[in-house]
């Protein structure tokens, strides 16, 4: 039975099931367009949920019928300089530093798997968001889009090392230059989206798959994903070397061995995280 958790606001909400933490951007009357509060309480739930050991794998998700619209852009043309409420230029640069890390990075970093779930558009840093995960589900009706030019900026919440990383500059220049739709089909051409499926089947789709990461080896995935996130930038006998340390302190595991056992017996392995 899924546990509700309290976030401290409306626009984010939190639940447990199985050791899989739902996060869901709710605004859906914006279409999800973050909010202050929002990349707060989404900040202060990745942080318990990376030290937690009952949270085997993070969802991210949108209400409605959006994923996440990026910056409230009516709130900028409200403030009319793009920021984000603070009384000085340092102060908002500082601001918007400790927000990108404290939500794409800490998706990105954290050592457990992170699945982003598109029922529609990610655009902007919605779209950064959704990239900064793992992995991703898209709905067929949903659509990529970096936005940014269209209202004048350059990028925000790592957009641009993620987007570069998956599918190389040239193709991240255009994105970005251009600011196109890019389709569920498109997207999983382009290594964008994992899957995709028909908007009635996105909520099975993503349990689905959160549950296989939930019920697996979860000391094996943390240094899965490190041996992957420092291969996208590191040395060959670096990544080499790494990959060794981690491999041989895995195969100490209970995990391992009840792996191995499964194995042997034609069965499938019941991992419990040791």
């Amino acid at each position: 039975m899924a546990d509700e958790i309290d976030t401290g606001t409306t626009d984010l909400l939190a639940r447990m099931d199985e050791g899989v933490l739902t996060l869901t951007l709710n605004r859906p009357e914006a279409r999800n367009a973050m909010s202050g509060a929002m990349t707060d309480a989404l900040a202060r739930q990745l942080a318990w949920a990376e030290l937690d050991g009952a949270v085997k794998c993070v969802v991210l998700t949108g209400a409605g019928r959006g994923f996440c619209a990026g910056g409230d852009v009516k709130g900028m043309a409200t403030r009319g300089d793009g920021t984000v409420g603070d009384n000085t230029i340092d102060g908002a640069i500082h601001r918007q530093r400790v927000n990108q890390r404290a939500t794409a990075g800490r998706l990105f970093k954290m050592p457990k798997p992170t699945l982003a779930s598109l029922p529609g558009a990610a655009a902007g840093a919605g779209l950064s968001l959704a990239l900064a995960c793992d992995l991703r589900i898209m709905a067929t009706s949903a659509i990529m889009t970096t936005a940014f030019a269209r209202v004048g900026f350059s990028g925000d919440y790592g957009g641009t090392y993620f987007l570069t990383q998956l599918v190389g500059s040239a193709k991240a220049r255009e994105l970005y230059y251009l600011s196109d739709r890019v389709s569920a089909d498109e997207a999983l051409a382009l290594g964008l989206a994992n899957w995709i499926c028909e908007p009635e089947a996105l909520a099975a789709k993503t349990r689905e798959v959160a549950l296989r990461l939930a019920h697996g080896p979860s000391v094996a995935y943390r240094y899965m994903k490190e041996n992957l996130n420092r291969a996208m930038a590191g040395d060959v006998d670096d990544c080499l070397d790494l990959e060794a340390t981690h491999h041989v302190h895995c195969g100490q595991t209970s995990d391992h061995r009840e792996a191995t056992k499964a194995f042997v017996e034609k069965r499938e392995p019941v991992f419990h995280g040791r």
